[in-house]
């Protein structure tokens, strides 16, 4: 007769969209992953803010608890996923729970953005595992490639759609011709979007995950305050229309690479709106779903796919976690992160691009050579120039749309700053960089 392993007692920490569909993911795997592995893994405690919600799980009496800090001590739980997000009680619970000689799975980017380094110390000092494959692009694999089979890749550049509220908005204006309000709404209807949407559009999400990607790709750590973002609430038809018929589409971009300036490496990290030409894999990734671009020295280019947010896709990346900890427990090993100095980050004054400028002058003599002197003057080399001449709507005022040449950040911000001291310039529009040149 076969002895039954011991079954691993896993603590969840939260019980939303992703705690709920991980408890029934277990529960309906559970018999597979023993078979394939060896392990049975049960879905012990489960603590909760409110033990008076029904969330229409089929669990035992006295799984439920509102004793979260209890439970990551106990010493009847072998292993701990947190679910819970934000950054307190999160991340005491979690160091708890690490000090303890538990095993920890979670999905908190913020969390990890802001204390990571901190978290993977205490886990490195406690010789168990910290997974968070979840916490970057829900259901895709990211982080476990970038951290066992690109471990030894010189990667130089990870480019990416990770924030699916944005990318489903930027698609409803592409393909129907939604204004940014309606197809804001209409992401906020469909549960894409918060009710205050505010880390979504201005790329504060897809901020943080560009940190945790940037740490773990570059072996150094790269925090949330580090990255440079920029989000598409300002995003107009206009820009869209002028995208579409030059072969772009606008997508909202997280950016993590290595740069040398004056001899020196460094990690550059943003986010924020860019013209893709449409021959580019990301510009075809569109609603909700996110990509992943990676540009390594001896692999050249590859690209991860599919659905980064929603209960289901992110725990099954949880469970994936699950498991990965679960064997390493058992093995008594884990995975290890080695020294995480912090980056050495470059800032966005010295990035180097092309960009996309709008500016809504006086339709009036003269104007475009004043531009244009500003440009040059400021070493801003103009590639090409559009003038939409005005109408009854706008009166007096024309819309200029110029395309630079490689150009600094730095010399674009001072052409800018001067440019809106010019009295024929009413307002500066978009400005958006273009990927891949």
């Amino acid at each position: 007769m076969t002895n039954q392993p011991t079954p691993l007692r896993v603590g969840l920490l939260g019980c939303g969209n992703v705690g709920s569909a991980l408890v029934t993911l277990v529960a309906e795997q559970r018999a597979e992953i023993l078979l394939r592995t060896g392990l049975d893994l049960e879905i012990a405690r489960i603590a909760v803010r409110d033990l008076s919600v029904d969330r229409g799980l089929d669990v035992a009496p006295g799984v439920f608890t509102d004793d979260a800090a209890a439970l990551v001590v106990d010493p009847d739980i072998d292993l701990v996923v947190e679910l819970i997000g934000g950054i307190e009680p999160a991340r005491a619970l979690i160091l708890s729970a690490l000090s303890a000689g538990k095993p920890v799975v979670t999905g908190n980017k913020a969390l990890l953005a802001d204390h990571g380094a901190e978290l993977f110390t205490e886990a490195e000092a406690a010789e168990v595992d910290l997974l968070f494959e979840a916490a970057v692009a829900g259901g895709i694999p990211l982080i476990r490639p970038l951290r066992e089979s690109l471990l030894g890749e010189p990667i130089q550049r990870v480019l990416g759609i990770v924030n699916g509220t944005t990318n489903y908005i930027l698609t409803q204006m592409t393909e129907n011709g939604a204004s940014y309000a309606d197809a804001l709404a209409d992401a906020q209807a469909l549960g894409y979007a918060e009710a205050d949407p505010t880390a979504d559009v201005e790329g504060f999400d897809a901020g943080a995950k560009a940190a945790i990607i940037a740490t773990i790709a570059f072996g150094a750590s790269v925090t949330a305050a580090d990255v440079h973002h920029e989000g598409i609430s300002g995003i107009t038809a206009a820009d869209i229309d002028y995208a579409t018929r030059h072969g772009y589409v606008i997508k909202l971009i997280a950016v993590a690479e290595q740069v040398e300036t004056e001899g020196v490496t460094k990690v550059a990290v943003r986010v924020h709106p860019a013209l893709v030409p449409t021959s580019h894999p990301l510009a075809s990734v569109r609603d909700s779903f996110n990509a992943v671009f990676i540009e390594g020295g001896a692999v050249g280019e590859l690209m991860l796919y599919g659905r980064g947010a929603g209960g289901e896709p992110t725990a099954s990346a949880v469970f994936g976690d699950l498991i990965d900890a679960a064997s390493n427990l058992r093995a008594g090993t884990h995975a290890r992160f080695g020294p995480l100095p912090p980056a050495d980050i470059s800032p966005i004054a010295d990035l180097r691009s092309a960009y996309s400028l709008t500016l809504h002058v006086n339709d009036e003599p003269g104007v475009l050579g004043k531009v244009a002197t500003t440009f040059g003057e400021n070493d801003v080399s103009i590639k090409s120039m559009e003038q939409a001449s005005a109408s009854e709507e706008t009166g007096n005022e024309a819309q200029l749309i110029f395309v630079t040449h490689l150009a600094s950040e730095r010399d674009v911000r001072t052409t800018l700053d001067q440019l809106r001291l010019l009295d024929p310039v009413r307002s500066v529009g978009a400005v958006l960089r273009v990927v891949g040149s």
